[in-house]
């Protein structure tokens, strides 16, 4: 598998230019809000959704300065609902290092991630496309009305439906976003439009999957957070969904089906080591694979060009990587 480095190889400057205007906007007149935030960018992960917008542009050919700012403003958007996940899920390291949920209060948390929402929403505007500021605002309602219907259902639901609902909220409409408003950057074309938008979902939804694939078989310093955080939350995901339908007689699973969370330490471990030893992880890894695969097959009779090698090679290391 290629390095990601040398998957975003031709977008690499293109990148630099995003983390430079991202961290110009950020900034505040109040200072201790300004390092904070520029702390949260600086620990961004692996900038994959940017890359995303800048690799399609190459594709297409497009306006860079206003790829430029979408994929600042897709990924701010990013950091504000991460920041107020954390409060909500009461989270207290991500990637390594605290949240600001574990260093400021509530209220101070959530006017941070407000003020980067306007941060977002002032980029989109920029690119003086409507329709990019309706798929915006679109966007920031789907994310926000799948963390509300999360939180009313409660923890602990065994429903493969409504977990695929959950995370195309969460991670693939962001995904989709950034593909979908950088080919209505470049092409008036509906059907290359469509194309990129259906890559990007499919590729967010395989994101998603191998992130919650990890949360069972990844390495808590490798990932940011500790190993089953999902299941402490109350979130089953995927591989545990899986396993609740191929072993409905494990205690662990009537456990969950008489409307119990396992949340103790000692059980969570027993239930990671039991579901580990089945098929649900390998399952789980052939449907992120499935996903991705769709995501491909949306874009594969492109010409060839080394920024689309770059994002077909892109949707195979999302769905290998750390694995």
């Amino acid at each position: 598998m290629s390095s990601l480095n040398s998957i975003l190889s031709p977008v690499q400057k293109d990148l630099l230019v995003v983390e430079s205007i991202m961290h110009e906007e950020i900034q505040s007149n109040n200072p201790d809000l300004a390092a904070a935030l520029d702390q949260i960018l600086v620990s961004g992960g692996k900038r994959i959704r940017p890359a995303i917008s800048l690799l399609i542009s190459r594709v297409l050919g497009g306006p860079v300065e206003k790829i430029h700012l979408l994929a600042a403003s897709v990924e701010i958007l990013h950091s504000a609902t991460l920041v107020h996940d954390d409060l909500i899920d009461g989270a207290l390291i991500r990637r390594g290092i605290q949240t600001l949920n574990a260093k400021w209060s509530a209220g101070a948390t959530v006017l941070s991630g407000d003020y980067l929402f306007s941060c977002s929403a002032k980029l989109a505007a920029e690119t003086e496309s409507t329709r990019v500021v309706k798929r915006f605002a679109e966007t920031l309602a789907i994310i926000v009305n799948g963390e509300i219907t999360q939180l009313f259902k409660g923890p602990c639901h065994l429903d493969r439906e409504a977990y695929y609902q959950r995370i195309y909220a969460k991670t693939a409409s962001l995904f989709e976003t950034c593909a979908y408003c950088s080919a209505l950057l470049c092409t008036d074309d509906p059907k290359l439009q469509d194309a990129f938008k259906v890559y990007g979902r499919e590729i967010g939804m395989a994101f998603q999957i191998i992130d919650d694939i990890l949360d069972f078989t990844g390495d808590q310093a490798t990932l940011g957070k500790p190993i089953g955080n999902d299941l402490h939350q109350g979130l089953l995901t995927l591989p545990l969904q899986i396993y609740a339908e191929r072993y409905p007689q494990r205690n662990f699973v009537q456990e969950i089906l008489s409307g119990n969370c396992i949340d103790d330490n000692e059980s969570i471990k027993e239930l990671i080591s039991d579901l580990v030893s089945t098929e649900a992880i390998q399952e789980s890894l052939n449907i992120a694979k499935e996903f991705s695969n769709r995501g491909i097959k949306a874009i594969e009779d492109f010409p060839a060009s080394e920024p689309h090698e770059s994002l077909i090679e892109l949707a195979k290391f999302i769905e290998d990587r750390d694995l």
